[in-house]
């Protein structure tokens, strides 16, 4: 995790595997689709990394108990064709590239609470700004073969942001059949997150990891949403050189 926990750091980490994930078809869905796909990540020291989640960047300030830098990643938007039931009309929202800053801090080796802060913006696709505000801590029963952590997270979203996703033009309520829709920017979710990791002889690991949503503000007052509450689960193995 950090220089505190950890002080020799190998110069090469890299996990490969695989995981699935039930997710909502998009924000504000009821309808659940199972997603597979492979586990990658691939990190140097503590200095830059490549993953499947994070995307591609480098931690540009670093200490024993902070970092922070700038990734590349990638949002694969909202294809109508998901749910014609529910999006037609609307159009799609395009896959696009996304540019991340953040940030870490752990308080203590004593009170190790990790705070992490980031701010996203979509070049294309969404577009608009968003940004992430989260803290997780170790839970009771974690060891060095099992490490589970908990914690809460919030989402602020600009207006662009907001009114691409969440939002309803005139054109496309002629198209849809829904009400004009004007969002703001503000507060888009308040979560709650656990991720359990299971470490299995020197190599081997398995990851479970459970996030439950609720939409706050214009988001959850859109016409397209058709539930303030959503889930996302995540299980992967993963074999680490």
């Amino acid at each position: 995790m950090y220089k505190l926990f950890e002080p020799t750091i190998p110069e090469w980490r890299i996990d490969t595997g695989a995981a699935l994930e039930p997710s909502p078809l998009y924000q504000g869905s009821k309808t659940y689709r199972v997603l597979v796909g492979p586990v990658i990540d691939v990190r140097y020291r503590d200095i830059a990394f490549a993953s499947v989640g994070e995307g591609i960047g480098a931690n540009l300030i670093r200490g024993e108990n902070y970092r922070a830098g700038i990734a590349v990643g990638y949002d694969l938007g909202r294809p109508a064709r998901d749910d014609l039931t529910h999006l037609k009309g609307l159009g799609d929202i395009s896959a696009a590239p996304v540019v991340k800053l953040f940030g870490s801090y752990v308080i203590s080796k004593d009170l190790p609470l990790v705070l992490r802060a980031d701010v996203r913006q979509f070049l294309g696709g969404a577009d608009g700004l968003t940004g992430d505000l989260e803290a997780y801590l170790p839970l009771p029963g974690s060891s060095q073969t099992l490490v589970m952590l908990a914690g809460p997270s919030v989402t602020f979203a600009d207006r662009l942001y907001m009114q691409t996703v969440f939002g309803v033009s005139p054109n496309q309520a002629l198209a849809s059949g829904y009400p004009n829709y004007l969002a703001h920017g503000g507060l888009k979710t308040a979560g709650f997150g656990f991720s359990a990791t299971r470490f299995i002889g020197k190599h081997w690991l398995i990851n479970a990891e459970l996030a439950v949503n609720r939409l706050l503000g214009s988001g959850s007052e859109s016409p397209i949403t058709q539930t303030k509450v959503q889930g996302v689960f995540v299980l992967a193995s993963a074999y680490q050189w």
